[in-house]
């Protein structure tokens, strides 16, 4: 039972009690218990869904937690540690659920608290967890706070937000949808004052300078943790705070705020993970991640935005050199802290992180009709920017899986799903999944006239001819593939926690580094070689790997043998798009083989 908050607190009060659950309870098929793994997520695969895009179990057209509840199973199949729901709060869904009008409830549209209690506790049993969206910057403007707040300036929730009586403040703040937004502040009529947004007009921003706000946050955390949820990803944290000359956003009120949500979960909730929507430069990332000396003290891992659109800028030029650069400029992170990383998400593939140059460049190589443009980026999935190419596909997943921090799968990725850029916004890359060739692509019995959005029913990507039916039936195809390598990623607990040291390489379009772990780490030296051809041609390559001379590479996905690492060079061949894993086993093994 959850303990509503005291009277007079703000937000809703918690439900009673859980509402019965309809379904017959299974016994667990395996521990989810003590002892705990603190730091879990390091080696974690997560798995972002958009829970109304994913599966319906009612037949209304909209995808529900029941739904996704169902779908577990598939999901432990593939190899997923961790589930990531974008949000499943109320909200008017003017921007996806990203614009909360009670933090405390559940959309009706995707079930209630009990449905998700029930997922949280099917997911622990299947030995996965489960994070959510938490939208700390702002609500909706249908919130009852803000109403309450516009309404009665001088009541308890009058300065729950931040109110001028002109817009000429912070001006140093930019502008982040500037397709559709001209001003940060908008003149609500019932107040006569204007109100401070950093996104869109509908979602004003909370006042953190008001100490009620920052309690009744906690309060949210807590609600939500007491369900038994595994963590947040905190969207949207560097602009909590706003002060005068600056540009709104890394402030230290800001890394203050995030040090005492830190402090409370790690004492009420150990292995919860805080995971931070910074887009930013690495050097300003890693600010996040708090107090070096500690471990961190403030979020476990973060994103690193930068490094996405330089792998795709890197294939297209076959050349390492973005990559190179970026991870060169990417600083040392503390000791109990992860970098997450992904290939495309629920947003369109940003270019916030890359000079006006290379912008340009993306937008001409990847969005050649102007409808693949949102904001400032790319509104595409994975498999429509890479041409459907297999190769590139698989070239692009190994970096995701191999390269330092945990990787983060896009719904659908794993299939080479379509997007459809017809539809408004970014709803063109969260169409429904596609699970059968049978009606809707086994997403809902619903009429198809009905469904939240429509499915995708072109010859190449359309639900007849790519869905996880049809790829699970056939060993070859890009699903078993995927799973494969992310089975190959647990084998190598480096891949999660290991050092990253780049190799100098006589090919510029071959990216070559070495991920290694120490001895008496998960029982001993772990060290891989990962050698990717950033080219579509076939590319040799001479690498200096004296330190590890004596050692015969193992090539992780058949086994095979490759000759012992001498004195020279070592000589290897790549097909076009083309990518080798290879264990580095301690010498002595050799000879124990």
């Amino acid at each position: 039972m959850v303990t509503p908050p005291e009277p007079g607190a703000p937000g809703p009060a918690a439900p009673a009690r859980m509402p019965e659950f309809s379904r017959p309870r299974a016994e667990p098929v395996e521990s989810f218990d003590t002892p705990h793994d603190p730091q879990w997520y390091k080696r974690a695969v997560f798995y972002e869904v958009s829970v109304r895009s994913f599966a319906d179990s009612t037949g209304n057209g909209t995808g529900d937690l029941r739904g996704l509840t169902s779908r577990l199973d598939y999901l432990q199949w593939l190899g997923i540690d961790c589930i990531w729901l974008l949000p499943i709060y109320e909200s008017p869904l003017r921007d996806g659920g990203y614009d909360i009008s009670d933090f405390m409830r559940v959309l009706p549209e995707v079930g209630d608290l009990g449905d998700f209690v029930e997922l949280v506790e099917e997911a622990h049993r299947r030995g996965m967890r489960v994070i959510t969206d938490l939208v700390m910057n702002h609500t909706s403007d249908q919130h009852p706070w803000f109403q309450a707040s516009r309404s009665d300036p001088d009541g308890p929730y009058g300065d729950f937000y931040v109110w001028a009586d002109t817009d000429a403040g912070y001006q140093d703040a930019g502008i982040i949808f500037v397709d559709t937004e001209a001003s940060n502040w908008t003149f609500d009529q019932a107040r006569g004052q204007y109100y401070w947004h950093r996104f869109f007009h509908h979602q004003p921003d909370l006042n953190y300078e008001n100490p009620r706000v920052q309690d009744a946050m906690l309060a949210v955390l807590r609600f939500w943790l007491d369900l038994g949820i595994d963590g947040f990803r905190l969207d949207a944290v560097p602009y909590l705070y706003e002060r005068e000359g600056t540009n709104c956003q890394n402030l230290k009120e800001t890394h203050d705020y995030l040090k005492r949500v830190r402090a409370e979960v790690d004492r009420l909730y150990p292995d919860r993970v805080l995971l931070a929507e910074a887009n930013l430069w690495p050097t300003d990332v890693v600010q996040y991640f708090g107090d070096a000396e500690s471990g961190g003290d403030e979020c476990h891992m973060a994103f690193h935005f930068p490094l996405m659109p330089r792998m795709f800028m890197a294939v297209r030029r076959e050349q390492r050199y973005p990559v190179s650069e970026i991870m060169a400029q990417t600083p040392t992170i503390p000791s109990g802290c992860q970098w997450g990383i992904f290939l495309r998400n629920h947003d369109e593939l940003t270019l916030d992180m890359v000079t006006d140059e290379e912008r340009d460049y993306m937008w001409a190589e990847y969005a050649k009709d102007p409808r693949m443009k949102a904001n400032i980026g790319i509104r595409r999935r994975l498999a429509p920017l890479l041409d459907n190419d297999r190769n590139q596909l698989e070239l692009f997943t190994a970096l995701l899986l191999s390269m330092p921090g945990s990787p983060v799968l896009y719904y659908g990725d794993e299939i080479a799903m379509g997007d459809n850029i017809w539809l408004g916004d970014r709803d063109s890359v969260r169409t429904p999944m596609q699970w059968t060739p049978d009606r809707n692509g086994g997403f809902s019995l619903a009429d198809p006239a009905r469904l939240y959005l429509p499915s995708i029913m072109d010859p190449i990507y359309g639900y007849q001819a790519l869905n996880v039916e049809q790829q699970q039936h056939d060993s070859g195809s890009f699903l078993h593939w995927t799973r494969r390598m992310i089975e190959i990623r647990k084998r190598h607990p480096v891949f999660g926690v290991g050092r990253y040291e780049e190799l100098s390489s006589s090919n510029p379009s071959v990216l070559a580094f070495v991920r290694e772990v120490d001895e008496g780490v998960f029982d001993g030296p772990d060290r891989v070689l990962c050698v990717n051809n950033l080219s579509r041609f076939p590319q040799p390559v001479e690498l200096d790997l004296r330190r590890f001379r004596g050692v015969t590479p193992v090539e992780c996905m058949g086994g095979v043998l490759f000759p012992p690492i001498g004195e020279l060079n070592y000589l290897l061949t790549l097909p076009g798009h083309g990518f080798y894993w290879f264990q580095l086993p301690p010498p002595r093994e050799e000879h124990e083989r």
